[in-house]
């Protein structure tokens, strides 16, 4: 099939306009038929999806399933995936009918609830298929919106501040990533995506303004992405919006936040930083390195003395990114293919998080730990499930959060010994409060009256935790899944990289690395 990758992405937004001009009213059985054509439209595009990753050959390290058609302004709409993206399609495919699912009790404005998700999934699906520089930021900044408005409408009591918050941080970094791309179109005279990564920008050092900038004009690109990947990940310091976004953020809208949002910015790292800016990355690599083991034990520091549970898991989240950008810059095979598990592994473990959080506030109302206690004693389905993810997100082995951190902490300590240390360090802390959350939430008595009634998951909230389950598990036994698909384009990657960084640094270039 010609037009696969279209008809995958856009099939969500089809969805969103047929229920945006066909449905009408907001009584109960309307809301139940917007709730039923979303989920159809995800499980489509989920089932179409397949296709694409039974048909992809991960030998090929080209694209693959590409389309090219003639767009506007002399402008080409290019879409197509390798080893990289192609994953990522599937995460995003394979989470978005759980995360309707996670909707059904939402009674406010359900049609336009539906309608800015459906459109969100068609918007990310973009991001990881776009194959030109215009089409690719269209996409990328396009998200924004209906993640803005499921935050706005749909969120907690401080909602229009963490909505805000979250739109101008991401924005205003991509707004210096615009402007890099209009310098690529100048220097290169496109901005077809494949041959942007066989251009090579100058990297001699350059005057400007009277200061010396050593890797020229691919310092300054490099800095522009890196504003809006870093924000988007998001990278300390810069990573003060993802608490607030998640706090007042529906279920499933920290879903969607965690699980996939977040990893457009790692997305981005391997698709342009690595490949187009190598020897800008070289010389940056040591700031993100060290940026990144900050970002690990800060947040997970300031994790252990959160009082929200939703707040607790995101900054878990702000910890577990700091291993993948580690990975990513440590650009060696190891660390490039953990940084990629890790991310995969994290959308299914920390989406599982925020559904479970969203279990028990739909029946208790409340977030705060301190409102809960001796679960285990009403729920012990629930409790089961709350610590297989837990035991995910410390790293535990045999889940697939073991996977990620160990290949990732593998490659950077080939690079840079200390900061594998400090990084290591962030297992032992992550493990102190994960467990700390679980066992305030879980164990202990059952003294609280409001809790003496509270009822186990139901068989629809069962079923949503049974795909994650199966996932965490099978990658955590099974890695070759991921490593196998991914393999030879991040070991074609890595090596494009390094002989880029030999050829293209010059001599200041060289001395400023060794010093």
């Amino acid at each position: 099939m010609n037009n696969l990758l279209s008809i995958i992405t856009f099939l969500p937004a089809i969805a969103a306009l047929i229920l945006a001009l066909f449905l009408r009213g907001d009584n109960e059985a309307a809301q139940r038929n917007a709730k039923w054509v979303a989920l159809a439209a995800t499980l489509l595009t989920f089932l179409l999806s397949i296709f694409v990753i039974t048909g992809f050959d991960p030998s090929n390290t080209g694209f693959q399933f590409v389309e090219e058609k003639d767009w506007i302004l002399g402008l080409k709409y290019k879409m197509g995936v390798d080893g990289i993206s192609v994953l990522f399609v599937m995460l995003t495919t394979f989470l978005m009918p759980i995360t309707i699912g996670a909707c059904w009790t939402v009674t406010h404005r359900v049609k336009e609830y539906m309608i800015a998700f459906l459109l969100l999934e068609t918007l990310m699906l973009g991001v990881f298929c776009a194959l030109d520089l215009v089409l690719f930021y269209l996409f990328f900044e396009g998200g924004l919106i209906p993640m803005f408005l499921i935050i706005g409408i749909w969120g907690g009591k401080n909602r229009i501040y963490a909505s805000f918050k979250f739109f101008l941080y991401t924005f205003l970094g991509s707004v210096l990533m615009l402007v890099a791309m209009v310098g690529m179109y100048i220097d290169a005279g496109t901005t077809d995506i494949p041959t942007l990564l066989n251009h090579q920008f100058a990297s001699g050092t350059m005057n400007l303004f009277g200061f010396q900038i050593i890797g020229g004009l691919q310092t300054l690109m490099w800095l522009a992405f890196f504003a809006s990947f870093a924000v988007k990940m998001p990278m300390w310091p810069v990573h003060t919006w993802l608490p607030d976004a998640h706090v007042q953020a529906p279920t499933a809208g920290s879903v969607i936040l965690a699980a996939i949002l977040l990893k457009m910015g790692g997305y981005g790292f391997l698709r342009f930083s690595l490949p187009m800016f190598p020897v800008a990355s070289d010389l940056m690599a040591p700031l993100v390195l060290w940026m990144s083991a900050i970002a690990i034990v800060y947040t997970s520091l300031v994790a252990m003395v959160q009082e929200d549970m939703k707040k607790l898991i995101a900054y878990s989240s702000v910890a577990h990114m700091g291993y993948v950008t580690m990975g990513i810059f440590a650009a060696n095979q190891q660390g490039v293919d953990g940084a990629i598990f890790q991310m995969i592994s994290h959308g299914f473990v920390s989406g599982a998080l925020f559904l479970c959080v969203g279990v028990i506030y739909d029946r208790m109302h409340t977030r705060e730990i301190d409102a809960y206690g001796g679960l285990v004693n009403r729920m012990p389905a629930y409790a089961l499930i709350f610590m297989l993810f837990t035991m995910a997100n410390v790293g535990l082995p045999g889940t697939s959060g073991f996977v990620g951190e160990f290949l990732t902490l593998m490659g950077i300590f080939q690079v840079n010994t200390w900061v594998a240390v400090v990084a290591t360090s962030g297992v032992i802390f992550s493990a102190c409060y994960a467990l700390w959350l679980y066992r305030r939430v879980v164990f202990g008595e059952l003294i609280k009256e409001s809790l003496k009634s509270i009822t186990d998951m139901d068989r629809r909230e069962r079923a949503l935790f049974a795909p994650l389950v199966v996932m965490t598990l099978l990658l955590g036994v099974y890695p070759s899944l991921i490593t196998d698909m991914i393999g030879p384009s991040v070991e074609n990657l890595v090596s494009n990289y390094h002989t880029a960084v030999l050829e293209q640094a010059p001599a200041a270039v060289q001395v400023a690395t060794q010093h």
